[in-house]
């Protein structure tokens, strides 16, 4: 790359992750700022449960505790920028803690702190003024947390005034990237093409291993998972970058593991909307540059909207899980009758109690494709190995606790070949559901506070067109006729999916181009409808890729709600790529695959 770069390592995917990353690329010598990625809707919900017990917590206590504890004199020698959207629901709280830290080292390093994305302080004066996602969704009475989602630009202006560290609340976790990028390049923010090119950027590297060969389709060539390396975007100020990772490190770093992190949780490519760009992905190319480096480009840019989503989340009952296991032969058949006596046994006890029944009941049972409904192979079926999990939801935590201590009983009164009760008795946990609306920018006061008072910021509010543009037309061409095969989609393609609330998205990439059209062909919406129809409750929607051979689904009401409102097993979507790749394609028998 040819004139200056800014190198940006994406050390945290999500709370919880390895705390090998950050060391790791600090080591590398390869990095000017790290971001860390800490924040989901469940997360929130999480954090603002801590925050109603403990006023001073709401935050990722691991990013202090840990990361920031161990690794602040090496930032401050490295001289390394971090950034990171730790602070949850307390941001101001997370910042004085590692203020207290760099305190205690004797060191010299600001931290920033960006507020105004929490509107619980203010939620009643801005209930009348929250939009639904989904029109005519009726706004919840009582909310547990509602944030918006803030964009880079307070981000910028944290590290213009000399923040070395800058904690959010809740921002799109792409601007984590971009903020620095504005910051140092002197973007301006009505430079569409170069804000959409850092906020791709931002996406590749915010979940962390998932661009160096984490969950990818091709799993057997990734080598040295226990030390898998962390991604870095080496960004110039053309919006151009390249991914790479630390030398010495295991992972992989291709075409194919880049472009499965591209699509994964996006709907339409073509209008991917943040707080500071439209962006445009349809066009973006993927180079193969040399061995575990690639260099992305094409991404473009719109006006943004005029308005902040907002991820809100509200309680509605409780949820309990158990998990058996059940060996030997019908293994199957006699977990389903366990369920079954359990449930029936329980519903006759709330009748005695006068405590209703379930709001929703979910039996599944794991090691016979369960997730897979009529796909399910036939050898699966008969598996003689298998765990029970059986999950309830009810409006009163009492029965949780009945439908709790009804499970052990199951050792001596039900089927032979029953044991390992996972986890002991289930406790029964809240059910937080996400309600996704929008508030207009100009409600909200944003400020920042970098150590001593907060001071509002004026952001320009940059309203345009949002709605996606078409793709280019597609090629279209017909196979050629002749004798025709059955392969399996993951001899054409790789896939990956993710999840946004209760939809999830498939994002399928075609190994070679001239697979595309028969991809195209076998994976119709109504196909792949009538393939996840045991699971999808909405629509299929397909859209375009070109840029890299591909295309995305988007499936509505995919995910029997979604995060811990869902009762599934897989709440959100992880393995919903991985059950399509097994979808029969038609190609010429010539081909050799």
């Amino acid at each position: 790359m040819t004139g200056r770069t800014i190198r940006i390592g994406g050390a945290s995917a999500f709370w919880g992750d390895s705390m090998v990353a950050a060391p790791q690329l600090l080591a590398s010598g390869q990095v000017d700022y790290l971001i860390f990625d800490y924040l989901a809707e469940i997360t929130m919900s999480i954090m603002a449960r801590m925050r109603a017990k403990d006023p001073e917590q709401g935050y990722a206590t691991d990013f202090v505790a840990v990361t920031m504890k161990r690794l602040l004199p090496e930032i401050a020698r490295r001289r390394v920028k971090i950034v990171s959207n730790a602070g949850g629901v307390n941001p101001a709280a997370c910042a004085a803690a590692i203020r207290g830290l760099i305190a205690e080292a004797g060191l010299d390093l600001k931290v920033g702190v960006v507020l105004g994305d929490d509107l619980m302080p203010e939620i009643e004066n801005f209930r009348p003024q929250l939009q639904p996602l989904e029109p005519g969704a009726a706004t919840p009475q009582r909310f547990m947390s509602a944030n918006a989602y803030l964009g880079a630009a307070p981000i910028a202006e944290a590290l213009k005034r000399g923040a070395d560290i800058v904690v959010t609340g809740r921002c799109v976790d792409s601007a984590l990237c971009l903020g620095p990028l504005i910051h140092e390049f002197g973007w301006d923010m009505r430079d569409y093409d170069r804000l959409a090119a850092g906020s791709l950027a931002g996406h590749i590297i915010e979940c962390g291993a998932q661009a160096t060969g984490g969950l990818f389709t091709d799993w057997r060539d990734v080598p040295d998972w226990d030390n898998i390396g962390y991604p870095i975007a080496t960004v110039s100020e053309d919006g151009s970058f390249e991914i790479g990772k630390p030398e010495d490190t295991g992972g992989l770093v291709s075409f194919g593991t880049v472009a499965e992190q591209l699509v994964y949780e996006i709907g339409d490519p073509s209008a991917y909307q943040l707080p500071d760009v439209t962006c445009d992905f349809t066009a973006v190319r993927i180079e193969e540059l040399a061995p575990n480096r690639v260099r992305v480009s094409g991404a473009k840019g719109r006006p943004p909207s005029d308005r902040y989503k907002v991820s809100a989340t509200w309680l509605d009952g409780f949820r309990a899980v158990a998990h058996l296991t059940i060996g030997g032969i019908e293994a199957r058949a006699k977990a389903e009758r366990t369920a079954e006596a359990i449930l029936k046994r329980t519903r006759r006890i709330f009748t005695q109690l006068n405590l209703g029944d379930y709001r929703a009941t979910s039996v599944e049972v794991l090691g016979t494709e369960a997730m897979y409904g009529a796909n399910a192979h036939e050898g699966a079926l008969a598996s003689r190995e298998i765990v029970l999990k059986l999950a309830v939801s009810h409006s009163d935590k009492a029965a949780l606790e009945i439908f709790a201590r009804e499970i052990a009983p199951a050792g001596t009164s039900f089927s032979a070949g029953t044991t390992g009760f996972f986890g002991g008795r289930p406790t029964p946990q809240p059910v937080v559901r996400l309600f996704s609306c929008f508030i207009a920018k100009q409600a909200l006061r944003i400020s920042l506070d970098l150590g001593g008072t907060a001071e509002p910021l004026q952001l320009p509010v940059i309203a345009g067109e949002t709605a996606g543009s078409p793709a280019g037309k597609p090629d279209l061409a017909l196979l050629p006729d002749g004798a025709r095969k059955d392969v399996p989609l993951v001899r054409l393609a790789w896939a990956r999916s993710g999840d946004k609330g209760d939809d999830s998205n498939i994002g399928v990439i075609a190994r070679r181009p001239d697979y595309l059209p028969a991809i195209r062909a076998a994976l119709t919406p109504d196909n792949v409808q009538r393939y996840f129809a045991h699971l999808v409750q909405g629509p299929v929607e397909r859209f375009e890729w070109p840029g890299i051979n591909g295309l995305n689904f988007l499936l509505r009401r995919a995910l029997g709600g979604g995060g811990i409102a869902s009762l599934r097993n897989d709440p959100q979507g992880k393995a919903y790529a991985q059950m399509l790749l097994d979808y029969p394609v038609s190609v010429p028998a010539s081909w050799d695959l």
